[in-house]
């Protein structure tokens, strides 16, 4: 795959849900720099529709095919290479939560789950909710044909948006702390409380977000931690400057009488914190993952699919889980 095929596909899966002609692809390709004429567009869809990662409907134009989305996916990864750490950074600047009035964005991530596993991922889910291991109670749930972000909720499947653990890196901002995201990673927890981390994986140079990978890989043990106090979360480590130790305390004190409780413990300067040491002039910040109700259905062997950090959404919008669970149960 070249970079002209790909840049033709990118625009077709931004469109997936329509058929779309040269014309407009060679348009929209201009607005990200390749310049490629109408006729020269549909001599490289003649060859995705060759390789079937295209589907032709004549006149009207092409359609991306699933397998063309595999192929999207797979293709280019040097290129993604740091991508996760690019989105963290973008995202937190996007971020514009009212303290004062609770109103603006924040970033969630989407779970898709099957319409017919609702009831059972509901009835799973409610414990994670009261537990210290979400970041929010404050959720939405979207039906098959609803939009989100770009992305619009498959036939026969339902949409979850959790409120992202980049969201504090975005609130921190605003305040004028500015937090380093190290690793996703997943954390031992047991009768006492957090101990250490037991996998790690630096957002750094990573093209995947590392809690996705973790729960793919079924690592963890949600509802071992919630009901037992013993088990494996999913969390990230963070850093922060010395001198915004005490506000950045006060700001986690203040956001958990707001409602968003993700952040677990903010370590002593230049201490390390379960086991995880931090620069010089710096303390460790352990968030909690916005993923950990999603993984517990995992973990009850209900197949989920996720996107972290997937959109922005109006925080306001969101409604706590409770008020969905007597709602859709």
């Amino acid at each position: 795959m070249n970079r002209t095929l790909m840049a033709i596909l990118k625009v077709l899966n931004a469109h997936q849900d329509r058929i779309i002609g040269s014309r407009e692809i060679s348009r929209e390709l201009r607005l990200h720099g390749v310049n490629l004429s109408e006729r020269t567009v549909r001599y490289h869809l003649r060859i995705l529709d060759e390789r079937g990662l295209t589907e032709s409907f004549g006149r009207e134009g092409r359609k991306i095919t699933e397998k063309g989305k595999i192929e999207l996916a797979n293709s280019l990864v040097p290129e993604k290479v740091g991508f996760v750490i690019s989105r963290i950074d973008t995202l937190s600047y996007l971020t514009n939560l009212d303290l004062d009035s609770m109103r603006g964005e924040v970033i969630v991530n989407v779970s898709f789950i099957r319409k017919s596993d609702l009831k059972d991922a509901m009835r799973i889910m409610r414990p994670v909710f009261s537990s210290p291991f979400v970041m929010s109670d404050r959720v939405a749930f979207l039906k098959e044909g609803e939009k989100i972000g770009d992305t619009i909720v498959p036939e026969g499947k339902i949409a979850i948006a959790t409120v992202c653990s980049v969201t504090i890196n975005g609130i921190f901002l605003k305040e004028g702390i500015p937090v380093s995201s190290r690793f996703g990673g997943v954390l031992e927890i047991s009768r006492r409380g957090p101990t250490r981390f037991v996998a790690l994986i630096s957002y750094e140079g990573s093209s995947l977000d590392p809690l996705e990978v973790f729960i793919r890989g079924k690592m963890t043990d949600v509802k071992g931690a919630v009901r037992d106090g013993e088990g494996r979360v999913l969390a990230s480590f963070r850093e922060i400057p010395v001198v915004c130790y005490e506000r950045a305390v006060e700001l986690s004190r203040e956001l958990k009488q707001k409602g968003i409780g993700g952040i677990l413990t903010i370590g002593q300067p230049n201490t390390a914190l379960y086991e995880m040491p931090v620069g010089i002039d710096k303390s460790g910040m352990v968030i909690v993952g916005g993923l950990n109700p999603i993984a517990a259905i995992e973990e009850a062997g209900l197949p989920t699919d996720s996107k972290a950090m997937s959109t922005l959404y109006e925080y306001s919008e969101l409604r706590p889980f409770r008020d969905w669970y007597n709602e859709l149960r």
